[in-house]
């Protein structure tokens, strides 16, 4: 069904962005690394990384969340709280909605996602606990550790009072968060959705047991971003990253009466499962390739309309290899250009396609198509236009956004240029 052609079915547009990554707060200072090739990805310094193959990761190092939150509050809030709610406040800004906990609205909902919600507050607490009994451990933990805190904290903070979800869904959670958002906004279950997931993973065992399972990039040379090189022969895996990204995704029409600014339409969306491994893709990818169908069928898009995707290109040699192919499977001889950007903000796990889809919606803005950064040689199995190192302009209408986690859950969105 085309959604575009409907007059029955609401449509769902970007009217406000608000990342908070290793490379900055807000939707400039993310777009001023992009452009810049700057990465956020250094030396793991929150622990000693010494016991770990993995040695680096893309830290938040100058969060004050003194700077969005009074002290009352951040009793209430762990980190991966804070990121949750102090994104959504910049969304809400960006998009120049006012919000009140003291007028609550019923119109307005949340749907975030997080892979591993407050697990470095639980790892804190617990290392508290072992060390000093119930007593040393924090009266609000209870509050913290569950991954709905953080749309219950939005909701609480700025009194939304329609729909509040998160899921978590591994990496693919910020994708299906702004599915569920575009679902609400169809149904006319709400008029304007906060979208995002955030996620506060850096802490030891946390980031042990990724290390583990041998998902992490091993590099231990100069410059410390090379741990980061999606698409590349050469790449070793992952940087754990943490952050926060939100959209405000509001009915279009509402959208036109205040006059706001629209940085894209939301058009379809897909999700599938490959019920195959818990970490390695289906050989062939046809779940994958069924995902991006399904995205491209439901946003009434053919494959010559989709100028940019955003692959999830997480610099594993088995992912980056696996979703090249099935890119090349569903556009044929000439794909459209792709890229990876975790090598600029790491891969804060659950938050990361809620981050690339702000990044989408940028691209769109500035007709500009992000970079891979740290590509140095080509891999026969990742034979794409990767858009290499440097943003480079381009007249962007429509994009894909490609997410896949943990479980084999696929999530693809679909965004256009306003119209």
């Amino acid at each position: 069904m085309n959604y575009q052609t409907s007059a029955k079915v609401r449509r769902a547009v970007i009217t406000g962005l608000g990342p908070i990554t290793a490379v900055g707060l807000g939707k400039t200072d993310l777009w001023r690394a992009l452009l810049e090739g700057r990465s956020g990805i250094r030396p793991v310094s929150f622990f000693d990384p010494a016991s770990y193959h993995a040695k680096h990761s893309a830290e938040i190092r100058d969060w004050n969340p003194k700077n969005f939150f009074p002290p009352h509050r951040l009793k209430r809030l762990d980190r991966y709280a804070q990121f949750a709610v102090a994104s959504a406040l910049l969304a809400l800004e960006d998009a120049g909605l006012s919000w009140s906990a003291q007028k609550p609205q019923d119109r307005v909902g949340v749907s975030f996602g997080t892979a591993l919600g407050g697990i470095a507050n639980a790892e804190k607490e617990h290392t508290a606990f072992l060390a000093g009994g119930p007593k040393a451990v924090s009266q609000t933990l209870a509050l913290t550790v569950f991954g709905g805190s953080a749309h219950s904290n939005i909701a609480m903070e700025c009194g939304f009072r329609g729909p509040g979800t998160t899921n978590s869904n591994s990496c693919s959670s910020g994708a299906v968060a702004v599915a569920d958002a575009l679902r609400f906004i169809r149904e006319d279950r709400a008029d304007v959705i906060i979208a995002g997931a955030a996620e506060a993973p850096l802490c030891p065992l946390t980031f042990g047991a990724f290390d583990f399972i041998k998902t992490m990039s091993r590099w231990q040379g100069d410059p410390p971003e090379f741990a980061c090189r999606p698409f590349d022969l050469s790449r070793q895996g992952f940087v754990m990253g943490e952050g926060a990204a939100s959209l405000v995704i509001e009915e279009y029409e509402h959208a036109l009466r205040r006059g706001a600014h629209i940085y894209a339409e939301v058009l379809g969306w897909g999700l599938s499962n490959e019920a195959f491994h818990m970490t390695s893709p289906l050989p062939g990818g046809a779940a994958v390739i069924r995902c991006m169908k399904e995205t491209l069928d439901d946003a009434g898009l053919e494959t010559p309309d989709v100028d940019y995707i955003n692959a999830h290109a997480s610099g594993t040699q088995m992912n980056d290899s696996n979703e090249s192919s099935c890119i090349s499977a569903v556009f044929g001889a000439a794909p459209p250009p792709v890229s990876g950007t975790k090598a600029i903000t790491g891969h804060p796990l659950g938050a990361t396609a809620a981050i690339e889809t702000v990044l989408c919606a940028l691209a769109i803005q500035h007709q500009m198509l992000p970079p891979t950064l740290h590509f140095q040689t080509p891999d026969p199995a990742c034979s794409l236009d990767i858009v290499p190192n440097i943003a480079r302009p381009a007249k962007i209408r429509n994009v894909l956004n490609n997410a896949f986690g943990f479980g084999g859950i696929n999530a693809c969105i679909a965004l256009g240029a306003p119209c």
